[in-house]
């Protein structure tokens, strides 16, 4: 049974999430707020984060940014219509999913699970053993999941940024549309993401110091997606 982490402020929205999840065979930890948030992080192991994003004292996001410093868990976060500015800083940090409130509790274990399986998925470990793809002076290493510069420093990445990196490398100097990409990445069970991806290649630019006004690696196609515009080797 997995284990979740769930963090909201609202009692009512927290019993009925902890009740409902159980119910669908998860194991459920509750948490009011970043306090308790960390107290129950540090003494137990977690394969989720559900993160309201408006917490009292330590926001939603400074406990995101806490939990993407030290720890790779998959973070769904629970916002209001009103907070799409915070919604795209918690993307920008590493969240994987987020669900609008009011929300339906189908939705978000549906989403849980869609979140679950693409960090599980049993094809990841058919990759090549040493695949290694070389790209604009980049090395990535698939049997470690490793990024090193031009100047052999390792740059870390999150699961999410991984994925897009290898949808690119697998594909270059081809056009892939934002659908594309969502399909490739998340699975249309996930249902539709608004500017993740956007928000994801901008992201993915940065750790590449690839700048977006200028980019020499991932091009924008205007009315079309993003294209890797390098030539890629294999080995």
């Amino acid at each position: 049974m997995p284990h979740l982490l769930i963090i909201d402020d609202d009692r009512e929205i927290r019993d009925l999430l902890g009740r409902f999840l159980e119910r669908e065979r998860f194991r459920v930890t509750l948490a009011r707020d970043g306090r308790e948030a960390r107290r129950a992080f540090i003494n137990g192991h977690f394969q989720l984060v559900v993160l309201d994003l408006m917490l009292p004292g330590e926001s939603g996001l400074e406990l995101a940014r806490w939990l993407r410093a030290d720890t790779k868990v998959p973070i769904i976060m629970l916002t209001a219509m009103s907070e799409e500015p915070d919604r795209i800083i918690g993307l920008e940090l590493g969240a994987d999913d987020y669900v609008t409130k009011p929300f339906n509790p189908r939705e978000l274990a549906a989403r849980i699970r869609a979140v679950l399986r693409r960090v599980s998925d049993p094809e990841r470990g058919r990759e090549p053993p040493a695949m290694i793809y070389r790209f604009g002076g980049w090395v990535l290493e698939t049997a470690r999941r490793r990024l090193i510069n031009p100047d052999n420093v390792d740059v870390a990445l999150t699961g999410g940024e991984y994925e897009l990196l290898l949808a690119m490398l697998e594909r270059p100097n081809r056009v892939l549309t934002r659908d594309m990409l969502l399909d490739l990445l998340r699975g249309r069970q996930a249902g539709p993401f608004d500017r993740a991806i956007d928000v994801a290649v901008s992201r993915l630019r940065r750790k590449l110091e690839d700048n977006g006004r200028n980019a020499q690696l991932i091009k924008t196609v205007r009315g079309g997606g993003y294209v890797l515009s390098v030539q890629v080797e294999r080995g």
